[in-house]
C-alpha cells in the first residue's frame, strides 16, 4: 500500500487557516494568502480550473494529481468546504471522520463518512487508494495519525505570511518529540515546498 502523507499550505508561523475560519471565512482572516501560489503560474501550467502553479511548483501539483489515491478529512473541514459539492481539485474518494453523519445538505458523491474513528478511516482510505498515497487534508486527523505513529510523510508548502492566530497544523502532538528526515526542498515563487519522512523510534 502507498504511504500516508499530510500535505498542506502553511503560514511561516504554522497556521493552515487564519482566525475566525468558518462558513463566512472558509480560510479564516487572511488565510486566502496561503493558496495564492496555486494559481500564480502561467496559463500553460494549468492542470485544473483552480490550479495553475508557478513553474517550480508544478511537480508538487502534478504529484497531487497522479499519486493521491484517497483523502482523509475531518467534519469541520467538510462543513467549511461545503462538502466539496462542486468537486475537489483531486478527484479521489474522501473519507470524513465524524461523530455524526449529516442528514441533509449537498456534498460530493466522492465523500464517505466514517463514525468509528481515525484508524478505521485510514483502513478504508488505504483500501481505496491501493498502491497510491493517502493524503490527510485537515489538522486534527493529521495530529491523531502522528500521535498514533501512522503518518509516513509531511509536506508543507510554506508561504511568506504571518497569520498570528488561527488553526495550527502541528498542535496537540503529545509530550514526546517526533523525529523527521528532510527529503526535499523546492524553492518557488511565493512558496517553499518542504518534504519530510517521519522517523519511527
Amino acid at each position: 500500500m502507498g504511504s500516508v502523507i499530510v500535505d498542506l499550505s502553511v503560514s511561516l508561523d504554522g497556521f493552515i487557516a487564519g482566525s475566525d475560519d468558518g462558513r463566512d471565512f472558509p480560510l479564516g482572516r487572511g488565510g486566502e494568502g496561503l493558496f495564492a501560489w496555486m494559481s500564480a503560474g502561467p496559463e500553460s501550467n494549468r492542470v485544473e480550473r483552480r490550479l495553475n502553479p508557478p513553474d517550480a511548483s508544478k511537480v508538487v501539483v502534478d504529484e497531487w494529481m497522479t499519486e493521491c489515491g484517497a483523502m482523509i478529512s475531518g467534519r469541520r473541514t467538510f462543513d467549511i468546504a461545503n462538502g466539496w459539492k462542486d468537486g475537489h481539485p483531486i478527484d479521489v474518494p474522501i473519507f470524513v471522520v465524524t461523530h455524526e453523519v449529516p442528514t441533509h445538505g449537498e456534498w460530493s458523491p466522492r465523500v464517505s463518512f466514517v463514525t468509528d474513528g481515525i484508524e478505521r478511516a485510514l483502513e478504508l482510505a488505504q483500501e481505496a487508494a491501493g498502491d497510491l498515497k493517502v493524503s490527510v487534508s485537515a489538522a486534527d486527523p493529521a495530529q491523531q495519525l502522528l500521535r498514533a505513529g501512522k503518518l509516513d510523510e509531511i509536506q508543507v508548502s510554506v508561504v511568506p505570511l504571518l497569520l498570528g492566530s488561527g488553526v495550527r497544523l502541528f498542535d496537540h502532538l503529545g509530550p514526546d518529540p517526533i523525529a523527521l528526515e528532510q527529503t526535499r526542498v523546492i524553492e518557488s515563487d511565493g512558496v517553499t515546498h518542504l518534504r519530510y519522512c517521519v522517523l519511527r523510534g
